[in-house]
């Protein structure tokens, strides 16, 4: 039984140390694993350190060139909107320059038409005063026959509006 004892008691701590074995390689996985996460991770920290900067100085690069592009753009739109009113404005002084100028021609128009009335009333005159010079005998049937009398009568209204259209400036058309 001793030896029994005693084989049992060297087994006993054969297997403790085994275990002993196995639990310090456990343990020491962990801490492998542990120590390369905790790498892991002081090397994470500081990549992100680093890229921080770098990241923060893209990010202000981005919402700058976002600021320049809006007002570029609200930039072009307002100088789209000030040609626009630009030419409203010529637009609308051209048409007040000729409505003023259609005025004037509309009065001008309304002058001569005045001045062509009085005209006309002379030259109407004019011709029924000749028209009355004209001795013309109320012609009879009868008297139809005798041509020299005709032809003298017309001769002398025909002298007499040759007076008339000289005196109103009118030009031959032949």
């Amino acid at each position: 039984m001793a030896e029994e004892t005693k084989a049992t008691a060297k087994k006993a701590p054969a297997k403790k140390t085994a275990a002993k074995k196995t639990a310090a390689k456990k343990t020491a996985r962990k801490t492998t694993v542990r120590k390369t996460a905790a790498r892991k991770t002081t090397a994470r920290k500081t990549t992100a350190r680093k890229a921080a900067p770098k990241q923060n100085a893209a990010v202000k690069q981005a919402e700058e060139f976002g600021v320049q592009a809006r007002e570029a753009g609200r930039n072009a739109f307002l100088a789209s909107l000030g040609f626009y009113g630009k030419a409203y404005d010529q637009l609308q002084e051209q048409f007040s320059n000729l409505q003023d100028e259609l005025t004037a021609r509309r009065k001008k128009a309304d002058k001569v038409y005045q001045d062509l009335i009085k005209r006309g009333k002379k030259v109407e005159k004019d011709a029924k005063s000749a028209i009355n010079d004209i001795e013309l005998p109320k012609v009879e049937l009868d008297n139809l026959t005798d041509r020299k009398e005709l032809d003298k009568q017309l001769k002398k209204a025909k002298a007499r509006f040759e007076d008339l259209r000289e005196q109103v400036n009118f030009r031959n058309a032949a």
